[in-house]
């Protein structure tokens, strides 16, 4: 597990990541409000990356300057060897797509032409909608299993299924670095499994995800690297295995819990303390679930 001792040091200092997006004592935030300072991370690549940690940390913020919507008021976000923000916004698109943690789509759109939308940086003054975009429109469609809705009018489906047709235009744009900002919100028990499960399928196809989790027991089954966070900076990164312990878990939630093998994965498993109400207190409990 690293600590990240990168986030203070200097520029000049550093050794340039061979990942194709990383940031580099980047000083991220709204306006004059900084929510990032000097902070310096490099996604893996070809890796699943789940950011954590607690509400207001800094996690969406972080993920919004490695899409290119914020741009940092010092240091620099690098994409493919370059500042991310000397790049067009349809060559970043082409490189990098977004899921935004909140989207709203224009009234009256059927699910078809919004999840259309994801081809929008390929086309060109000269270039119509050709076969291969009709491909990338049907198979995120059947990815994401929302081919039923296609005739339908967004502003009609419920919370989860209007988050499966965004997951759906963000797959059809076909890059490969796909930006997740709380992907299952909205969404029941199954369909964020399913939706886990379809972003573990494009990871092992070659894709690099880097995703912001609330739910760390998700995080920890699926994650191959996990940055946990806390006061806009990181606290440490690593694989879940190594990054993911009962004290790491109190430092940065402020939780007292166990972290155990899950019974099905074998990657970690949180499970709180609590008030101890349902435990026999005489019995102590010890990490890694034993007695």
């Amino acid at each position: 597990m690293d600590t990240h001792p990168l986030a203070t040091a200097n520029t000049a200092e550093l050794t340039v990541p061979t990942s194709r997006l990383w940031t580099v004592n980047a000083t991220i935030g709204y306006d004059k409000r900084v929510i990032n300072e000097n902070l310096s991370v490099s996604i893996p690549d070809e890796s699943f990356t789940v950011i954590v940690g607690p509400n207001a940390c800094g996690k969406s913020t972080l993920l919004r300057g490695l899409s290119r919507l914020l741009k940092p008021g010092s240091g620099r976000v690098v994409l493919d060897g370059q500042d991310i923000h000397s790049y067009k916004a349809k060559e970043v698109a082409r490189k990098l797509g977004l899921l935004p943690q909140t989207s709203l789509a224009p009234d009256g759109i059927r699910v078809a032409d919004l999840v259309a939308r994801g081809r929008y940086p390929y086309q060109k003054l000269i270039r119509q909608w050709t076969p291969d975009d009709e491909q990338a429109v049907s198979t995120a469609m059947a990815a994401t299993g929302i081919h039923e809705l296609s005739d339908r009018l967004v502003d009609e489906l419920s919370g989860g299924q209007r988050q499966r047709v965004w997951v759906a235009m963000a797959l059809a744009q076909q890059t490969e670095i796909l930006l997740l900002d709380e992907p299952t919100t909205f969404l029941d028990l199954t369909h964020q499994i399913e939706l886990m499960e379809l972003f573990t399928d494009l990871h092992l196809a070659g894709h690099t995800l880097v995703a912001v989790l609330h739910d760390l027991n998700q995080a920890a089954r699926y994650a191959t690297h996990l940055v946990a966070m806390k006061d806009g900076g990181v606290v440490a990164e690593g694989p879940p295995a190594e990054v993911l312990t009962s004290d790491l878990v109190e430092q940065v939630f402020g939780l007292r819990c166990l972290v155990v093998p899950d019974p099905v994965a074998g990657t970690p498993q949180v499970v709180p303390l609590g008030r101890d109400r349902h435990r026999n207190k005489e019995t102590p409990i010890k990490e890694g679930g034993t007695e």
